[in-house]
């Protein structure tokens, strides 16, 4: 392909007109394919699409698709040629050279290929009068003409010198074969698509339609399909067709970009084309193109430098994970070989494994967790490995470094995660020696595995396949335990640099709730059996798996008793393929996401552990990490902490469950009904689907449901109304409802509360009064009448801390209040001013309160007039820093800012 023009259809990318060609120009792209929908909805003229083009150094190379115009009734061709006619005086106007003609799927059309051919024929002479030519295509789910091979015989048939074929990898593939298209001259194929596609286990235009992808990332045998079109001597333009709804709502520049790099990788498979004007097929293909067709093709490369392993990987930990990051790898049998001379980074090293602990602050690593920020490969020729990132639009990344230090190159993966490419070990140089390097059974890093989400797993392949020159796998799918995995392999020829790709479809990225985006790095053993027993010894923080397993793994596989007695006493999983055997185990979780893994490949095993230990492990992990969670509690940590709903409204329940998992609360109180028109409603008491999805995630977490809300009884409310919604809250697990009394009738609220109250008992709930200052029921004097009027034992009083400021309620009052009456208390800070309007109280109260400490409110008074130990739910809405981090974030900033404040002072 060298010299070829690269061409993208503008239906690939997001955004208007103006956006794809922008993005389609900064990809390197020579011509578009341009859209009928982009055209029809561009406020651009025809003449200005030309102009921005041709600013732009882009040809457009085709124009469709143009359906169901042949083997109709003479009615409808007169109607198709009309539009024809009118449709092809702005496509000449625009300077597009081929129209793409789809094979009709009118119910209308007859299967009669003398009368497509001659409709076509008439076609194609009008075309030709404006300049253009017709490529001909045959649709996989064509009405009568499905196959290319049906297409050229209509198009031989016709015989019109501007009618030609269209040639798409998708349909040709997803009917069969593609060695026929060789004996098609190349000078009648006029145009040539190309996209992958995975297995087919859909109907085939759904797959079409929606899950093409790029060249390289699916099934089918696009690098075959292109060597036989290129026999026959076509030289004309490269289009991607890649119909992907992912690739469609991501940014265009970015999908663009990958497009430009998956053929750019297909170049390096493929075969050598022949040189540009060869022949007729050449002179014609180049007239078609236009005048730009003979210049070069942009971001030509040199090909990959070997890769011969992996140098190192490289955690960026805190004071948190990182001396639990240390301690596993101690235990594992790694020495703290080197401190490097300028950084807080910690070189720790067995054998040839080498991992880097950097200590530096990380803007976007969350607090508390170890996280993989770089690798590093050796490479070849490290130079001519950046110069091929560069050329293939990957950003190289620039370093500090002080006088004397190595200066290593590195490039940015679609992750952020920085690859390294370096020749030899002069980097060492800048690590002051600490201790021996061990040389313990651990030998090499084998691999390392990344997580993704699902919007970028085929951007990381691409980048990684087309990059690195590594070479992708087809992908898998494991059934895990909270919903699917899909996984691909990256790897060099000689499988020494092994990158393994996941993603978690259906979760957005995140593997298991509090457990978002796992990462793995695996060392190799030449003995995993004696390598576990020692490390165990050690002290090594190995993961446990489930003696089931092992009796599953009996039945399948019928191992030898002293093997399998092995494997179940040092907790290793098992796979064998064709050619050998794996042996792999693992640590549990450390600094919430990463892991190590210890493997044995025997007799050339190439997988990663097969479909049936993934799950197991990955259940293993998901018991630990929760055991983990309750128990590594800091000992003057005397508070469990709920996520009340209004922190984060916009979190649906099982979101914010997952939120609350990830951060670290015990609990979550759920709003179940809406109290203002504009805010999210999330109807658990009547929506089945929603109560079984929180239900799952609540057992699946381990979170509880601390609270409901809000039992609201206005003059005009009868409590009996809130039957089902105290039912659901009990279904739920909740121990608390939420209740206010915007109503000026002290008798009428008193018993209607009561009322309540007795609804709920049976229930095992309280109900817990809450008095903003705002409503009829306006301070703690208020609500302690309440109380007293309705003697009800599972009556309660809810603390908020800002209602409590802004009403003027007393603490020396609070503190004379009998303490069965306080089950939960609402934390947050707000201003010091207080609002002279209800509208102000209400707006702050919403929308504006401040995390603990940063705030005029007396917490501390506040708190400590309290009964000890009572769960502090936070309930701290902010709007405009939502919308800045999302709901989820801001559920973790809450209860980091909660514990800095609240768990250094005497309140607790």
């Amino acid at each position: 392909m060298t010299g070829r023009r690269m061409s993208i259809a503008t239906h690939c990318l997001s955004g208007t007109l103006e956006d794809k060609l922008a993005a389609a120009a900064a990809a390197r792209f020579h011509g578009v394919e341009l859209a009928e929908s982009d055209l029809v909805t561009s406020s651009w003229s025809p003449h200005r699409i030309r102009d921005e083009c041709a600013r732009r150094g882009l040809s457009v190379d085709a124009y469709q698709p143009f359906p169901d115009v042949e083997a109709v009734p003479p009615a409808v061709f007169t109607a198709n040629l009309r539009r024809a006619e009118r449709t092809f005086a702005v496509l000449e106007e625009i300077g597009v050279r081929t129209v793409v003609v789809c094979s009709s799927m009118s119910p209308e059309s007859v299967d009669d290929d003398d009368l497509a051919a001659e409709q076509l024929h008439a076609l194609a002479g009008l075309a030709e009068a404006h300049g253009l030519c017709i490529a001909y295509e045959a649709m996989a789910w064509g009405r009568f003409v499905n196959t290319y091979s049906h297409a050229w015989r209509i198009v031989r048939r016709a015989g019109h010198p501007a009618l030609g074929l269209c040639l798409d990898s998708f349909h040709v593939l997803a009917r069969g074969d593609s060695a026929g298209i060789r004996v098609i001259p190349g000078e009648k194929i006029f145009h040539l698509q190309l996209a992958d596609a995975p297995r087919a286990t859909m109907d085939v235009a759904e797959r079409s339609r929606h899950h093409r992808l790029f060249p390289g990332l699916g099934a089918l045998d696009v690098t075959g399909f292109l060597r036989h079109v290129e026999s026959t001597g076509y030289d004309g333009p490269l289009s991607l067709e890649v119909s992907n709804d992912v690739y469609r709502q991501a940014d265009p520049r970015h999908a663009a970009i990958n497009g430009m790099r998956s053929l750019l990788a297909l170049d390096e498979t493929g075969p050598a084309a022949p040189t540009a004007g060869a022949g007729a097929a050449g002179a014609g293909a180049e007239a078609r193109a236009g005048s730009g067709a003979g210049k070069t093709r942009a971001g030509a490369t040199t090909a990959a430098p070997d890769l011969s392993g992996i140098v190192f990987t490289e955690l960026a930990v805190d004071d948190v994970s990182g001396p639990r990051v240390a301690a596993a790898l101690s235990a594992l049998g790694f020495a703290h070989a080197g401190q490097h001379r300028s950084k807080p980074v910690q070189l720790w090293q067995q054998g040839a494994a080498r991992i880097l602990l950097n200590f530096a602050a990380q803007r976007t690593v969350t607090p508390g967790t170890a996280t993989i920020v770089a690798l590093a490969v050796e490479s070849a020729d490290p130079a001519r490995s950046i110069e091929r990132a560069e050329r293939l639009l990957a950003p190289v990344l620039p370093r500090l470094r002080q006088p004397g230090e190595a200066d290593l190159a590195s490039i940015a993966a679609p992750d952020g995660t920085s690859i390294f490419l370096v020749r030899n070990e002069a980097w060492l140089q800048d690590f002051l020696p600490q201790s021996p390097a061990s040389d313990g059974p651990v030998t090499a890093i084998d691999h390392v595995s990344l997580t993704d989400t699902v919007d970028d797993f085929d951007e990381a392949a691409i980048f990684y396949r087309a990059v690195l020159g590594l070479r992708s796998g087809e992908t898998s799918e494991i059934a895990a335990p909270f919903g699917p995995i899909r996984s691909r392999a990256a790897e060099d020829p000689a499988r020494r640099v092994r990158i393994t790709l996941n993603t978690a479809p259906m979760r957005r990225g995140d593997w298991a709730p509090a457990i978002p985006n796992p990462q793995q790095v695996a060392f190799a053993t030449d003995d995993a059996i004696a390598t576990a027993r020692a490390m165990r010894a050690q002290g090594a923080p190995l993961l446990r798996i489930p003696d089931n397993y092992y009796a599953d793994l009996d039945a399948r596989l019928d191992l030898p008793p002293d093997l399998l007695a092995a494997l179940r006493e040092n907790s290793i999983l098992y796979d064998r393929d064709e050619t050998g055997t794996y042996l792999h185990f693992y640590t549990e979780m450390l600094g919430h996401r990463v892991f190590f893994a210890v493997v044995q490949r025997i007799d050339g095993y190439a997988g990663y552990g097969g479909p049936v230990s993934a799950p197991v492990r990955m259940a293993a992990h998901r018991e630990r990490r929760l055991l983990t969670l309750r128990q590594n509690k800091t000992p003057d940590q005397r508070h469990d902490f709920s996520l009340a709903h209004l922190t984060a409204l916009s979190l649906s329940p099982p979101e914010l469950v997952d939120a609350a998992a990830e951060a670290g609360y015990r609990y979550v109180g759920l709003r179940l009904t809406r109290v203002t028109p504009q805010e999210p409603h999330y109807p658990l008491a009547t929506d089945p689907a929603l109560m079984r999805t929180t239900k799952v995630r609540l057992a699946a977490t381990g979170i509880e449901v601390l609270d409901i809300e809000l039992a609201r009884i206005s003059p005009d409310e009868d409590p009996r109304d809130f039957q089902r919604f105290l039912e659901a809250g009990a279904e739920l697990g909740a121990r608390h409802v939420i209740a206010q009394l915007p109503d000026p009738d002290r008798a009428r609220k008193t018993d209607r509360f009561a009322q309540l109250c007795e609804m709920a008992r049976p229930l095992g709930l309280t109900v817990d009064l809450e008095f903003p200052s705002w409503t009829e029921t306006p301070d703690l004097n208020a609500a302690v009448r309440v109380l007293r009027g309705a003697a009800q034992p599972n009556a309660g009083i809810l603390v908020d801390l800002l209602h409590f400021a802004r009403s003027g309620s007393s603490v020396a009052d609070l503190r004379q209040l009998p303490a069965e009456w306080f089950h939960f208390v609402h934390v947050c800070d707000a201003p010091p001013g207080v609002p002279a309007t209800n509208e102000g109280l209400i707006h702050t109260a919403r929308f504006e309160r401040l995390f603990p400490g940063e705030g005029g409110i007396d917490i501390p008074g506040i708190l400590g007039a309290l009964p000890p130990g009572l769960p502090y739910a936070l309930e701290i809405p902010r709007a405009t820093l939502v919308a800045q981090v999302g709901g989820k974030e801001h559920a973790r900033l809450a209860i980091a800012a909660a514990r800095t404040h609240l768990e250094k002072g005497e309140t607790l």
